[in-house]
């Protein structure tokens, strides 16, 4: 029953983003919008208990939820050949990009706690 809590809260915050994004029309999709609001909600139990069994559920089904993209790209196989190449290209520079970014984010807060000698 609390995985279905889950799911409902974050259909509720998805739908919340929605609303604000398009009725604000702001620059934000809805569902960022709508993980945005989950991540303040998360700090009530009565939010974060039923989302977590709900999270659980979902990552043991993890595999389903990629049936759609597999089938997507069986659709798509003309563009897939034409740009396969630079989306590859991309997709691994943007990896390396990001895996950089988060090397120096970790490493910056600990670079300044170490003590620095001085003669």
């Amino acid at each position: 029953m609390k995985g279905l809590q889950g799911l409902a809260w974050l259909l509720v915050f998805q739908s919340i983003g929605e609303v604000l994004s398009r009725g604000l029309s702001l620059p934000f999709p809805g569902p960022v919008l709508g993980m945005m609001l989950m991540l303040v909600g998360l700090r009530f139990a009565v939010v974060r208990e039923p989302v977590a069994e709900c999270a659980g559920f979902l990552l043991t089904h993890l595999s389903l939820l990629f049936v759609p993209v597999g089938v997507g790209v069986m659709t798509h196989l003309a563009l897939l050949s034409q740009y396969g190449g630079r989306m590859l290209i991309i997709i691994a520079l943007s990896t390396w990009i990001g895996l950089g970014v988060t090397a120096l984010v970790l490493w910056w807060p600990d670079r300044k706690s170490e003590p620095q000698d001085k003669p």
